[in-house]
């Protein structure tokens, strides 16, 4: 039995165009698109019709940064792939790249199972994996090659963190070997985390231990520093690199210098950095804690250059990083010692309206917004054109969006397993109203109606992205 249903007399929005059309889906894929009122569109039948009048048709987002259920400075972060997946869902984000992860000591083969085992039948929308790389040696190498094989295509390495997930220049470079033969994406959280290891002991020495130095400490110029050898590495290595959550604008500058010179060299911010500053760690009474996220924020004047990085493409993704964790219990950790404090933000709710915000406040246009948001992360990570558009032939993910709604965002009202929200009392206008995940609706007029086990794994193709 197939399923049919149309959707007519909305503005579709994807990354490329903006036009009045119906769509039909069937069978959960998109099958056409036609002017609406035209005979084509008029000639069409099916079982369910959704009237879009007034309101945006666009693509489901791509969220290729979350971290559900990752374990973390002795705790968890709080979502959970049911409980991340479904408020991804109420925020319009309909595929999300989460992060398996290899301990040293281990294949990545077991962290690639293990995360496939907390995901399998929990998820309300479709999920990928990206794999962490702790542990550089041959065999891993080797394994690099068979995951990429597999649609598993990007490998994270991190220069912050030592003796947790810190990888040296040495192993860095054999890993951007490898992944230069065999296809895959090298991502980086680039931060020097030796240096900003020592300027950890020498402030909580001083009894400098509130949230606050968090941010201090993890200099704009170490993270600048470290995206300029990742870029180096990759150049000497002939492989892509695609930075990840970059905050500081000399780390930006870092990333437009080397696509001046032609290098396959990308960059991700995140609406944190966008939005919030080294105010909210400032906040007194600990709540500064809720802030707490590496990169770290920065100070405001540092967001004109993220947003130019975004209209310039030197930026081409927003994610969100979503990694919560609750204020009681687990941003409390770190009373005392601000480097006990869990790193990581809630968000998976919040990225497209927030991104559609922007659209509103003149920071970036309407195709814009489906390109950092939906189209180039489905690009860059090898799910385009299944993801990340409104054509024939992709999957029928899909978001009725009211740009006229207005909503308060509050922790009283989303939907992530989270005791607050980054962005407390803020005013954005626009809304999800209605979202399909392959045809079926997970979100209709504001009830959730979709299931754990909805979701399905993805697998990947390498980056179509590259120059």
């Amino acid at each position: 039995m197939s399923s049919r249903t149309v959707i007519r007399n909305g503005l579709v929005i994807t990354a490329s165009d903006e036009i009045h059309a119906d769509v039909l889906i069937e069978d959960g894929r998109i099958v056409a698109l036609a002017a609406t009122g035209t005979p084509a569109a008029e000639s069409w039948t099916a079982e369910k019709t959704i009237d879009a009048t007034g309101k945006y048709v666009i693509p489901g987002g791509v969220d290729a940064h979350t971290h559900m259920e990752l374990p973390f400075g002795g705790t968890f972060a709080s979502d959970t792939f049911e409980t991340g997946t479904r408020a991804a869902a109420w925020g319009g984000t309909t595929t999300i790249v989460d992060f398996a992860v290899q301990s040293v000591g281990h294949s990545l083969r077991e962290g690639l199972d293990a995360w496939n085992a907390k995901a399998d039948g929990q998820c309300a929308i479709d999920y990928a994996f990206h794999m962490i790389v702790s542990d550089v040696n041959q065999e891993t190498l080797k394994e690099m090659d068979l995951l990429v094989e597999e649609g598993v295509t990007s490998f994270k390495q991190f220069m912050a963190y030592p003796g947790v997930f810190y990888s040296d220049d040495g192993q860095i470079l054999r890993a951007m070997q490898r992944s230069a033969e065999n296809g895959g994406l090298i991502m980086m959280h680039a931060e020097n985390g030796i240096a900003i290891d020592v300027l950890v002991e020498q402030a909580l020495a001083r009894g400098e231990t509130d949230p606050r130095f968090h941010g201090e400490v993890r200099k704009a110029l170490l993270e600048a520093e470290a995206t300029h050898r990742a870029i180096k590495l990759a150049q000497v290595a002939g492989a892509p690199l695609y930075v990840v959550h970059v905050s500081a604008q000399e780390a930006v500058a870092e990333l437009t210098r080397a696509r001046d010179e032609g290098l396959n060299v990308f960059g991700e911010t995140c609406p944190q950095y966008l939005f919030l500053s080294t105010d909210n760690l400032a906040e007194p009474d600990f709540e500064g804690s809720k802030y707490v996220c590496s990169t770290p924020l920065r100070p405001k004047e540092h967001q004109a250059a993220l947003w130019r990085g975004l209209r310039t493409n030197d930026l081409q993704v927003v994610s969100t990083d979503h990694c919560p964790f609750c204020f009681v219990g687990q941003k409390e950790l770190g009373r005392g010692d601000f480097s006990k404090i869990p790193n990581g933000l809630p968000g998976v709710e919040n990225r497209m309206d927030l991104l559609h915000h922007a659209v509103v406040d003149g920071h970036i246009s309407r195709r814009r917004w489906i390109e950092i948001a939906c189209a180039t992360p489905a690009r860059m990570f090898g799910l385009y054109p299944k993801k990340g558009t409104i054509a024939p032939g992709a999957d029928a993910d899909i978001v009725i969006y009211d740009p006229h709604a207005e909503q308060v965002m509050s922790a009283e009202t989303h939907h992530m397993n989270v005791d607050y929200s980054a962005y407390e009392g803020k005013r954005v206008t626009g809304q999800v109203e209605t979202v399909l995940s392959r045809g079926e609706p997970v979100i209709t007029e504001r009830e959730f109606t979709g299931r754990a086990g909805h979701g399905v794994y993805t697998p990947r193709s390498t980056c179509q992205y590259l120059l």
